[in-house]
């Protein structure tokens, strides 16, 4: 396979001990997949080129930003949507369930398997990304079924279910007293919300209602204003890390620079230096 023609899969875990998501990062010139089918719902975002893909006895050609959505079980194939150029596309492989949890009608159907929806299409894309980097199994939970529930409640024929709950408030500052409780193995949303009665998405709308930023962006921040202390202590930057729950050094600097605009390191050193 040459540099212009690779596929990337990424496994993601909804939740610490949770279920799986697979991501998949593809970039082909001449690829050109058999007729097959998922058991998952397969979104994809066209990020290069063009795909033309059979399904539903008809073609859909895919552009940049469009956002495809084929069903479970439904046979299609893919390939260039031109002679000349290739195409290149962010997938996920979502179960049905993650797209019931903010509607109703059981499992959502999709008239257009092509959608226009640039505001869904850019959140998707930057998740993806952010994801196969470092799937962090919080983050992966907090992001990609909030972004399922809204592809469903947008473009499929299901109807949106309630969605804030009663005390609101209390709920998530609940969820945040366990977050901060526990940074090492933070519990899976999906128990959260079973604790306290409600699906998923009923506790992340009320999360995000409340603390302006789902649970995943809150204990990131939690964990740098702990990795600051440590550092001031005089803790290296990769210790410090494992310390206080994320994945590497890498993952804390990327935290870091956003809400301090600098790195573990410098920081530790323009600390230790003003001592």
């Amino acid at each position: 396979m040459s540099a212009r023609e690779h596929a990337l899969w990424t496994r993601a875990r909804l939740g610490h001990c949770g279920p799986p998501l697979d991501l998949l990062t593809a970039r082909f010139d001449r690829h050109v997949y058999a007729p097959h089918a998922h058991e998952e719902f397969t979104i994809g975002v066209c990020v290069d080129g063009s795909e033309l893909i059979d399904y539903r006895g008809g073609h859909i050609r895919t552009t940049p930003g469009s956002i495809v959505v084929l069903a479970p079980g439904e046979m299609h194939t893919g390939g260039p949507g031109s002679p000349t150029a290739g195409y290149a596309y962010r997938a996920l492989y979502a179960d049905p369930a993650l797209l019931t949890d903010g509607t109703l009608g059981g499992v959502p159907h999709f008239r257009e398997p092509l959608l226009d929806d640039a505001e869904l299409a850019r959140a998707f894309r930057l998740a993806h990304t952010e994801l196969s980097v470092c799937p962090d199994p919080l983050e992966a939970e907090s992001r990609l079924p909030w972004l399922l529930t809204a592809l469903a409640r947008r473009h499929s024929t299901s109807r949106p279910a309630p969605d804030l709950p009663v005390g609101a408030s209390w709920v998530a500052h609940a969820v945040r007293d366990r977050l901060a409780d526990d940074l090492l193995t933070p519990p899976s949303l999906s128990a959260l919300a079973a604790d306290f009665d409600l699906s998923r998405y009923q506790l992340l709308r009320a999360f995000r209602t409340t603390m302006g930023i789902p649970p995943y962006a809150w204990l990131a921040q939690y964990r740098v204003t702990r990795a600051r202390g440590l550092l001031e202590l005089g803790g290296r930057p990769a210790e410090v890390a494992a310390q206080v729950g994320f994945a590497d050094q890498a993952h804390l600097t990327r935290w870091f620079r956003r809400v301090l605009g600098v790195t573990p390191a410098a920081y530790r050193n323009s600390v230790q230096d003003a001592r």
